[in-house]
């Protein structure tokens, strides 16, 4: 079975986050935080550095935490991909240099906006990151009060999904809560 590590970030932005717009082979663009797969040899902090800035031309200042977890088994299909989502502070200018030629769009956006370009993507970006909008607007709005955060920063959540089928085009993902 291959297997491999994305690093993803989450890049916060008023009650929203930063995204990136990718074209697929099939032309259709799809959104999702700025991230990618880890390479032999990095670390998962190098390596979502080098995709943050391939991505985005921003800088990683600061890992701030992993934010969650997420297993994506594909049986039928051979593959297991894993995904760390951290938590990033960044600094610089957004430019687009994809060295490979994949990401089209660079946008920050409000929780409501992010929740509707993720809407058509996989459930394993779509599930996660509204779970980590949610918190993080419940999280703004004890802070406005003056309540404390209980957000657990040494135990991030784990999302695990299957994929059905042997096909890419008509595989059927599945979220296993």
């Amino acid at each position: 079975m291959r297997s491999w590590l994305v690093g993803g970030a989450l890049i916060a932005h008023g009650d929203g986050l930063l995204l990136v717009g990718n074209r697929r082979r099939d032309r259709s663009l799809d959104w999702s935080p700025p991230g990618g797969v880890i390479d032999d040899g990095e670390t998962i902090h190098q390596g979502l550095a080098r995709e943050v800035l391939e991505e985005t031309g921003l800088v990683v200042r600061d890992f701030a935490r992993c934010a969650y977890r997420v297993e994506v088994a594909a049986p039928g299909l051979g593959w297991l991909l894993q995904v760390e989502a951290w938590e990033v502070e960044v600094e610089g200018t957004i430019s687009l240099d994809d060295p490979d030629g994949i990401v089209e769009h660079c946008r920050a956006v409000s929780a409501e906006e992010a929740r509707v370009l993720l809407a058509d993507g996989p459930l394993w970006i779509t599930v996660p990151v509204g779970a980590w909008l949610d918190r993080v607007s419940i999280g703004a709005d004890r802070r406005d009060r003056g309540s404390p955060v209980d957000d657990p920063v040494d135990d991030p959540p784990l999302f695990r999904f299957r994929l059905h089928g042997t096909d890419r085009r008509s595989t059927r993902a599945e979220y296993l809560p």
